[in-house]
């Protein structure tokens, strides 16, 4: 195992299994008030533990959608679920890369500490997912589209009831996805909670059209409709800052203009249709009668290149890969219409926060730190610096000015200053008068390398 992998307290925890850690693990969960049977329309009473709609789409950046200051794409589903809670601006993928970061939204740690350190890897056995614990705190769980963990869509899970759907493409499979979910929130039984996670694949299937774009699109644009309705290039389009090896080879150059700006159009299509499965999702959660006893959150496992830097797909640290959507929200609990643009939040903070309000303690070896405080505007202490990983031997430190990105083994280091270049376009690294910046997070990485629990890596499925 490399030194990044390799360092930390390993303990006991990787010859326990998932099954023994379960059946040993104290939960603390709270007294459950029953919730009434009701038929759709009529609102249910408030119940001590609210029900979770966990929403999770697949490449899906940030800034990519209408409500976050998107001109190209219109998403008024999602857009809905920011004016009715919290968005926060700064939250980062735990890996750019679907497997790892789906295993640490699912379990609160990360990659290296569940075994899943690139894709199509199962969850280590000693680590339990959110499903798992939920179960044992008699909330009814139930997953339903895309897992990866490894397969994509398997018929069965050991912490979820599996809502079927086949396996497809999202262009094909999502929209069955939410008809699925739609028929399990107005026919649910409702003497337990539930916790119903809802995994989208669009706008992934973006990465065939980057696959095979030069055989769909030839160099001249072949849509003369589309002539003025294309997206404009990013500002960092061309931009290419010194970078360690393993990442500098990562341009996608083969792209005309016309093909670049196709690609995005394309894209930001998918991103509307994804919405349009978010939006039956969140009308069948109203007709429900339930939507006053639920929280929904609404993220994804990573985002895409867009053309910045020449990147399509993800896999690397820059903020198009790592940024994603992340949004709660509970009608009269979490604060309507609020976005918070100065806390750094990562994927491991999902567990905890769902945990929370579900009235039990999340496992200890959690990572993650807990939002419910900041969703419900109360002071609460919060983290200076978060850490995430890139193509399992690069990390990335990001604190409220900079990051800081290293790949093990290269003397190529990056630094940007986030604040007065938010494109990356200019790596510091080398620059004097940076010196101290680079030691502090240097010093960040090895602390925050210290302080996780790693575990062999699982095997691939492939």
């Amino acid at each position: 195992m490399s030194e990044m992998q390799g360092r930390g307290r390993r303990g006991a925890m990787a010859a326990t299994t998932r099954r023994q850690f379960l059946g040993t693990a104290a939960l603390g969960a709270g007294a459950m008030l029953t919730a009434a049977s009701s038929h759709a329309q009529a609102a249910a009473p408030k119940a001590a533990r609210p029900n979770i709609l966990f929403i999770l789409c697949d490449q899906l950046g940030l800034d990519a959608i209408s409500a976050h200051g998107c001109p190209d794409v219109h998403t008024p589903n999602i857009d809905r679920l920011v004016a009715r809670g919290m968005t926060f601006i700064e939250s980062h993928s735990t890996s750019p890369v679907c497997s790892p970061a789906r295993s640490s939204l699912l379990t609160g740690r990360m990659p290296t500490e569940t075994g899943v350190i690139t894709n199509d890897r199962p969850i280590h056995d000693s680590v339990p997912d959110l499903g798992q614990w939920l179960r044992q705190a008699d909330y009814d769980t139930a997953y339903c589209g895309k897992w990866h963990l490894p397969h994509g869509y398997p018929a069965e899970l050991a912490g979820f009831r599996v809502l079927p759907v086949g396996a497809a493409q999202g262009d094909l499979v999502d929209e069955v996805v939410a008809r699925s979910c739609q028929a399990y929130l107005r026919n649910r039984d409702r003497s337990r909670p539930f916790m119903l996670v809802a995994s989208y694949m669009h706008p992934h299937d973006i990465c065939y059209w980057a696959i095979k774009g030069r055989d769909i699109v030839p160099e001249e644009l072949a849509f003369p409709l589309l002539e003025g309705r294309l997206p404009e290039l990013p500002p960092n389009h061309r931009s290419r800052p010194a970078a360690p090896a393993h990442l500098d080879k990562m341009a996608y150059k083969q792209f005309s203009d016309a093909q670049w700006r196709y690609y995005l159009y394309v894209y930001y299509r998918q991103v509307e249709m994804l919405d349009a499965d978010v939006g039956r999702l969140l009308d069948a959660l109203e007709d429900s009668g339930e939507a006053d006893n639920t929280i929904v959150a609404f993220t994804a496992d990573h985002g895409d290149g867009r053309g910045r830097h020449q990147h399509v797909q993800k896999w690397y640290p820059y903020e198009e890969a790592v940024k994603t959507p992340l949004v709660f929200s509970w009608p009269g609990e979490i604060a309507e219409g609020v976005r918070d643009a100065g806390r750094l939040v990562s994927g491991v903070d999902m567990m905890g926060t769902l945990c929370d309000y579900a009235g039990v303690d999340p496992p200890r070896t959690t990572v993650g730190r807990n939002l419910r405080p900041i969703l419900e505007q109360r002071d609460a202490p919060w983290r200076d610096y978060l850490v995430f990983d890139t193509h399992v031997i690069g990390r990335t430190v990001r604190t409220a000015q900079y990051k800081y990105v290293r790949y093990e083994g290269d003397p190529v280091e990056q630094l940007f200053d986030m604040v007065a270049d938010p494109w990356e376009t200019v790596n510091l690294y080398q620059e004097a008068r940076y010196a101290d910046v680079v030691a502090d997070h240097r010093k960040m990485l090895e602390e925050w390398t210290e302080r996780l629990e790693p575990v062999e890596p699982t095997s691939s499925a492939v």
